[in-house]
């Protein structure tokens, strides 16, 4: 399995901490910068490039990391067909997947130390996106793609 990672300047060290980890797990890592912690860059960029790899098919996953990993999520969620999923422990991470069957799991470097990304990220890799009411609901988030808001399907004008 290919996973795409990627960070802007904060979120270096930690992307860098699961791109070896997933390695050593023996996944195919696809590393889409940056490449240092020393110069500032723009989360969106890699968030996006993160989230264009996985819905073009270039990667199966993605996780991208930057301080909070809330830009990264919002930025990645741009891209039609991600599905980017901030989660902070095995709790969250396991529920990104198997409930909202996220592709792209999001860190914050701030908030989240290696140890515990590394248990989240595997949970995330772990869990398997489950059906029924779960399916129903990810075809409804699907759906919104491509409005502003999504409330014009039910006929409200914001």
């Amino acid at each position: 399995m290919r996973v795409a990672v990627g960070s802007d300047h904060a979120g270096f060290v930690l992307k860098s901490h699961l791109a070896s980890q997933l390695a050593a797990w023996g996944y195919e890592v696809v590393d889409l910068g940056t490449d240092s912690p020393d110069v500032s860059v723009d989360y969106p960029d890699f968030a996006a490039a993160v989230g264009r790899a996985v819905a073009g098919g270039a990667a199966d996953l993605g996780v991208a990391v930057c301080g909070s990993g809330i830009g990264v999520a919002i930025a990645a969620n741009k891209v039609p067909g991600v599905r980017a999923a901030t989660v902070h422990d095995v709790t969250s991470a396991h529920l990104a997947r198997e409930h909202n069957h996220a592709n792209v799991a999001c860190f914050g470097a701030r908030l989240v130390g290696p140890a515990v990304a590394e248990e989240a990220l595997r949970a995330w890799l772990e869990a398997t996106p489950e059906g029924g009411r779960h399916e129903r609901r990810v075809d409804k988030i699907a759906s919104l793609e491509g409005t502003s808001t999504g409330e014009e399907r039910r006929g409200v004008t914001l």
